[in-house]
């Protein structure tokens, strides 16, 4: 095994000339990212950065981001991501949460002249490899360490499909756990990584014509985006060099899956499903989807189960809360809360808030998050399945959907929807839309547009606080 940090220098000594990044304003080589990182992480040092210490990172999708994870790994330091645009009282709690010795919000935290040193740095490893943060249902930040170190073993092969020196396209935001690990996983693998700025759907597809890439993590919200653009935009551009396109992070409406399988080929098309704990992992590939629509896969890592509100195990086909473990005896420990406390079973059993079921032979299907499903009249509705039908519009570019109070159902189903300037849809035109698509419970009583975005670039959308706003 070898450190994450000299798993890097090893890429710049191989092929220095090769390009190692490149986002909106430049590309740097694998060189050239050496020496960046190197004085960065000589600048953290002189801040007072030592092993061990977390560094919380607030930078948006740029290079000097990717520089500053390299440079707390070469200090043998956590890199703890945030958003650039997190709201002051939101990052002064993590800060607190993370005891961080140093915050970097703009590049400029990170300047270093030419005079600055950008030699080899002593070899150090990180404890653990990253930090990342979460809000949940809940809205109260706090903080997930990694159950691992940053080491990887030269000689194997790496995850995800992700190919050896290949090139890696990345829409996401990186202080998210999927972006952050399918980068920096592609940058370990030898990767030149391209990284796009604030999601935009045709500039992707620019991105991938230009570079080439052979895989790319995308989420449903940006995968209805590219979708929805005209044919003619998306004929536009060459995207035959992807092999690989994973998606995950919120649930996938079948028919949005189903086009891009037709579009792309069902051997190109993945999907995950896991927490940033991993104490659990499905995985399915889009031929294999198929043939049991609608499901995330098998439990490929870890264990599963489908839990009732009493506790109990349900059978195949009953929804409930889903339990994950890594282990039957407790001895992979695949993360750490700081700030929060686990919902547990006995037998080291762990929920996220997921709900789902399984099938007979053992395909999970997601539902919802517990906290988020709406009781209309005595009957479960779970937004996802509602905002897949509606996201199906083609003038709708994304949903959100809440139960608000109702004298008579006791809750009522209430869509909030994203359109071009705010344009409201006919009643009678969107009630046409989903009279096929959902049973008539689930179907909303009501409806408000906005032409603000509900879902951030990483597809996550958080209900609890939309629907506050609206009692």
């Amino acid at each position: 095994m070898i450190s994450y940090a000299q798993r890097i220098s090893n890429h710049a000594a191989a092929d220095p000339d090769r390009a190692a990044i490149t986002d909106e304003h430049r590309t740097v080589t694998r060189a050239e990212l050496q020496s960046l990182a190197n004085r960065t992480a000589r600048v953290l040092a002189a801040r007072g950065v030592v092993e061990g210490d977390n560094v919380t990172i607030g930078l948006p999708n740029r290079i000097e981001f990717v520089a500053a994870v390299i440079a707390c790994w070469k200090l043998g330091a956590v890199p703890q991501p945030v958003s650039a645009r997190l709201p002051e009282r939101e990052l002064e709690a993590i800060i607190e949460l993370a005891n961080s010795k140093v915050v970097v919000r703009d590049v400029a935290d990170l300047a270093a002249g030419a005079d600055v040193d950008d030699g080899p740095l002593p070899d150090a490893v990180s404890r653990p490899w990253k930090a990342m943060t979460s809000g949940g249902s809940t809205g109260r930040p706090k903080l997930i360490l990694a159950g691992t170190p940053g080491e990887i073993d030269p000689d194997a092969l790496p995850g995800l499909q992700i190919r050896l020196n290949g090139t890696h396209m990345m829409p996401g935001p990186l202080y998210h756990n999927g972006p952050f690990v399918w980068s920096t996983t592609a940058l370990l693998a030898g990767n030149h990584l391209v990284l796009g700025g604030k999601f935009d759907a045709e500039r992707t597809l620019q991105l991938i014509d230009e570079h080439k890439p052979d895989s790319m993590y995308v989420v449903p919200t940006m995968m209805a985006r590219i979708w929805k653009l005209p044919l003619s935009v998306r004929d536009r551009y060459d995207v035959s060099s992807l092999k690989v396109v994973w998606h995950l992070a919120a649930p996938c409406p079948p028919w949005l899956k189903e086009a891009w399988i037709e579009w792309l080929g069902a051997d190109a098309i993945w999907e995950l499903y896991a927490g940033t704990e991993a104490q659990s992992v499905t995985i399915i590939s889009g031929r294999e989807w198929m043939e049991h629509r609608g499901t995330v896969g098998k439990t490929l890592a870890g264990e599963m189960k489908i839990v009732g509100p009493d506790g109990e195990d349900l059978p195949a086909g009953e929804v409930g809360e889903i339990f994950m473990r890594s282990s039957a005896d407790g001895s992979v420990k695949t993360y750490e809360y700081v700030g929060a406390e686990a919902k547990t079973l006995p037998g080291g059993w762990e929920s996220l808030g997921d709900m789902g079921y399984m099938d007979a032979d053992g395909y999970l299907f997601l539902s919802d998050r517990q906290t988020d499903m709406i009781l209309v009249g005595g009957s479960n509705v779970y937004p996802a399945e509602v905002e897949a039908a509606l996201d199906e519009h083609p003038h709708v570019k994304s949903s959100a959907v809440i139960g608000l109070p109702d004298d008579d159902l006791g809750s009522r189903v209430h869509a909030i929807i994203h359109t071009d300037d705010g344009k409201p849809i006919d009643d009678d035109e969107m009630r046409t839309h989903l009279a096929d698509r959902l049973v008539r419970y689930k179907t909303p009583r009501t409806y408000e547009y906005t032409d603000e975005a509900l879902r951030d670039d990483a597809g996550k959308v958080r209900r609890s606080a939309l629907r506050d706003e609206r009692l």
